[in-house]
């Protein structure tokens, strides 16, 4: 480490001590503008024998229980590298070089598993319903979905997933390593819209060399830092995949596929279903997309294609309303073409297909002789056949009964014209 790094930490270390509770506001919106410092703090963390390590950590530790956001997110960006040098000292199996590392990583956890009143936090998670659109579907998309009783009974019902009260730890131990650093995980995956490029790629080296130390990928890889196999839980991956994904998004493009690569390397070894189904369906979601690989210091987001949303009816479809619709409009134009006709007076629709008067008694119709006489009953203005005022005036069993009409009158005026013939013959 150079001695103009150490001198920057140094002023650092110091001039917080000396700052006032009133000051701390105003100190924290001005440590973005000490570029130097980052860095130099990112090679102390790096050497694990370095003399600032411990006044580092105890400082960084200070600025988290403080309270001020600002100084907690500038704390939390360093969570990626403080990991990576905590897995890799203990798979060497010197924990005397990781003390300092450890009090800072387990001040931090006790920290924010309590509210501010010092009670156990119970975190809520709401499930999205795939029957409801949101950033990352479509229902319409998805395809049908069996309306079964069940599904109709959970139809607008949110799952609410929880998680705590989590338990103080006082020591890293075998069996809660994983769950401290995965919780640590979901505190920095809540503040990714905060982090810096270099945080992002410093995620992004950590889930590779977790992932990939001891296994023949290594090897492709060309890392040559430890070679001994980390030992990982499926939660802990699914948490890194969260980040990765935000870093693919958000200029990390070449560092995001090849952590997502190793990481589902990883999750097909140990047969994680969890870390695989997140991993393949994000690697899906960003297949073909152009990723944003240049704007590095732009707006934060996640990148996510939304399917157009798409009638669910057609407007060609026919539905009973379409066709009532249907036949008052025709119905409707009939009548203005009528009116308009004779300069505005509608004239009713007659019915020419046939008589549609009841029968007499003696098996004659209302419809008018052909040899020009009119039945004593009939309109003697010539009402040759009957008006229709309205073409919906039958039923279908009423339209049945008027085609056997039709063709009763049919054969009537058949019979009738052939009895006129004859009568001429014989009269001619």
């Amino acid at each position: 480490m150079l001695a103009m790094d150490e001198g920057v930490v140094e002023d650092w270390l110091s001039e917080f001590k000396t700052l006032p509770d009133s000051a701390v506001s105003s100190y924290a919106a001005t440590l973005k503008d000490k570029g130097a410092l980052v860095p130099a703090l990112y090679k102390v963390i790096r050497e694990n024998y370095s003399d600032l390590l411990e006044p580092v950590c105890h400082q960084l530790f200070e600025f988290y229980r403080s309270g001020e956001p600002q100084l907690q997110r500038f704390s939390l960006q360093f969570l990626p590298e403080l990991l990576w040098s905590l897995l890799s000292v203990s798979a060497a199996r010197d924990p005397h070089t990781s003390g300092c590392i450890e009090a800072l990583l387990l001040g931090i956890y006790n920290l924010e598993i309590v509210d501010k009143d010092g009670q156990s936090k119970v975190l809520s998670f709401t499930v999205p319903s795939l029957s409801k659109p949101s950033v990352y579907h479509e229902p319409s998309a998805i395809g049908s979905i069996a309306l079964t009783e069940g599904a109709l009974a959970n139809h607008g019902l949110s799952r609410v997933v929880y998680s705590g009260p989590h338990l103080q730890r006082e020591t890293f131990t075998a069996q809660n390593r994983f769950d401290v650093l995965t919780f640590l995980l979901l505190c920095y995956n809540a503040a990714l819209s905060y982090m810096t490029s270099t945080s992002l790629q410093s995620l992004c080296q950590l889930s590779s060399r977790v992932c990939i130390c001891g296994y023949p990928r290594q090897q492709i890889r060309r890392y040559k830092g430890i070679s001994t196999r980390l030992t990982v839980t499926s939660e802990f991956l699914v948490q890194l995949i969260t980040g990765i994904h935000y870093a693919l998004c958000n200029g990390e493009v070449e560092l995001g596929s090849k952590a997502l690569d190793d990481v589902l390397y990883r999750a097909q070894l140990e047969l994680f279903p969890e870390a695989l189904l997140v991993g393949n369906a994000i690697k899906s979601s960003l297949h073909g997309a152009a990723l944003k690989s240049n704007n590095k210091e732009g707006a934060r987001s996640i990148q996510v294609e939304i399917t157009p949303t798409s009638s669910r009816i057609s407007r060609n479809a026919v539905t009973s309303l379409s066709i009532r619709g249907h036949r008052w409009k025709r119905h409707e134009n009939r009548n203005v073409d009528s009116a308009a006709a004779v300069g505005g007076v509608a004239i009713p629709e007659i019915n020419v297909t046939g008589v549609t008067g009841e029968r007499m008694p003696n098996g004659e119709s209302l419809r008018p002789r052909t040899d020009g006489r009119a039945h004593p009953d009939c309109d003697p203005l010539g009402a040759a056949s009957e008006v229709s005022m309205d073409p919906r005036a039958h039923d279908s069993g009423t339209r049945g009964q008027e085609v056997r009409r039709q063709k009763s009158v049919r054969r009537m005026v058949e019979n009738e014209g052939s009895g006129l013939a004859s009568t001429g013959r014989s009269q001619y």
